[in-house]
């Protein structure tokens, strides 16, 4: 009997399909894992930003005439202080669940409504303005807002409807999306703004409508892109492993004593 250290020439064929396979894999992973680290850092310049604007004063809002050239996703979260006057009539309500805060925070929570109405800013425009959160159970103690006003708060871009997404009921001004289009139809004051305001938070936060506070929605912004990238790298780290083990693996059978 005798040892043979040397690899069964059958071995090296053998690994090249799964070598290549395996490069592929974490060739993929780490591009993806690589890819979450570029979009934290803009994630967290993008935070950084609204941080500033809260802090200083709210930006003019953009002139009628210039809404068509506009990218509402370009302004999302942009914050404005618009002039005008609110609209006389009915407001929609968009459906929503607002979840419980930190301990020590004030705000409405649970499951209700997104309180929209139109507004006719001082150079003739119309933006819907988000006025805020009305938990379901005190809807009925809301009323049209009127008059003059300067509202402050953050432009949003249109909500995007989801394959689950119940259909809107716009004959009863009910809707799951904040869909500037179709809220300003169904309360007859089209055609207006591509994107819609949302009304920063006045009083304690516990009065409904609550408008958004700025550091409670800068806080809600998701930021877990550095966990996703450990999670891709550490697949790759894992797929690399499970190689190398299947190629030691490989080695031994090939070996006879």
């Amino acid at each position: 009997m005798s040892d043979i250290t040397a690899p069964s020439p059958h071995t090296r064929p053998r690994l090249l399909w799964p070598a290549l396979l395996s490069l592929l894999g974490v060739a993929i992973l780490c591009t993806l894992g690589a890819w979450q680290i570029a979009r934290m850092s803009e994630k967290r310049v993008f935070i950084d930003r609204l941080a500033a604007q809260a802090a200083g004063a709210p930006a003019a809002m953009p002139a009628t005439a210039n809404w068509p050239r506009l990218d509402p996703a370009a302004l999302d979260l942009t914050r404005v202080s618009a002039s005008g006057s609110f609209i006389d009539g009915s407001f929609a309500g968009v459906r929503t669940t607002i979840a419980a805060g930190e301990r020590g925070t004030r705000q409405l929570s649970g499951f209700g409504r997104w309180i929209f109405q139109g507004f006719r800013l001082d150079d003739g425009g119309v933006i819907l303005v988000n006025r805020g959160f009305v938990p379901e159970g005190r809807l009925g103690e809301i009323k049209p807002a009127s008059g003059a006003a300067t509202v402050t708060g953050f432009l949003r871009a249109p909500e995007g409807r989801g394959s689950f997404t119940p259909d809107d009921l716009p004959a009863n001004r009910e809707f799951y999306t904040r869909d500037p289009a179709a809220i300003a139809a169904s309360l007859g004051i089209g055609p207006a703004a591509p994107f819609y305001l949302e009304a920063e938070r006045q009083g304690d936060g516990l009065t409904p409508p609550a408008g958004v506070d700025a550091k409670e929605l800068i806080a809600r912004i998701p930021d877990n892109h550095l966990s996703y990238a450990l999670t891709w790298f550490g697949l790759a780290a894992t797929l690399i492993g499970v190689f190398v083990a299947f190629a030691w693996q490989g080695r031994r059978k090939g070996e006879t004593v």
